[in-house]
């Protein structure tokens, strides 16, 4: 299996990339993470995941270790395929996902296109356990979903502010003061923006 390509840049776009490694160039699928990550420049790495299938065979590039990690946890749940885990990768970062299974936040897992509330509470189910082994290093807490955190996010983006930058501010807050109220999230978060 190809476990990682290094090669020269030949195309790039939303979904997917190809790699120049020797003179060979491999159409690598992508989500919009990875994508955003993918520097300018013409050098790249990608972290790889091989599918082999009767029909078809197809590889899935990522610039970070654990985004491929939580790919292939996600794979693992019944009912998730490729296709499914790319786009949840698209829709929410790999430690948002995270966050989202240790905490049991359904409704952030089905608000990814395709995923309705049963594949949402299996993925929850399924992966658990599993996923803080695999983000080890990452700060993932077990608290509840706060729901003042999507208010406080969603009147931050209405001030202007990228939901990025906010979600990890936000998110710093709500380490250090899990049951913060959704005027202490914002507050907070102006005067650190």
């Amino acid at each position: 299996m190809i476990a990682q390509l290094q090669g020269k840049l030949v195309e790039k776009n939303l979904t997917d990339v190809v790699i120049d490694c020797g003179g060979v160039g491999y159409f690598v699928e992508i989500s919009l993470h990875t994508y955003s990550l993918i520097p300018d420049g013409e050098l790249i790495k990608l972290f790889t995941f091989m599918q082999v299938r009767e029909d078809s065979q197809r590889l899935f590039g990522f610039m970070e270790k654990s985004e491929r990690e939580v790919f292939k946890l996600l794979l693992s749940v019944s009912g998730i395929g490729a296709s499914t885990a790319r786009t949840m990768l698209s829709s929410l970062e790999p430690r948002q996902i995270a966050q989202a299974i240790a905490s049991g936040d359904v409704r952030t897992i089905q608000s990814v296109k395709g995923i309705g509330a049963k594949g949402a509470q299996r993925v929850i189910l399924d992966l658990k356990d599993k996923i803080l082994q695999v983000l080890e290093g990452e700060d993932i807490s077990l608290h509840s979903s706060n729901t003042g955190r999507d208010e406080a996010l969603s009147a931050l983006e209405t001030l202007g502010y990228l939901r990025k930058q906010a979600q990890k501010v936000v998110d710093k807050i709500l380490a250090s003061e899990p049951d913060a109220t959704v005027e202490t999230l914002i507050k907070g978060a102006l005067k650190q923006l």
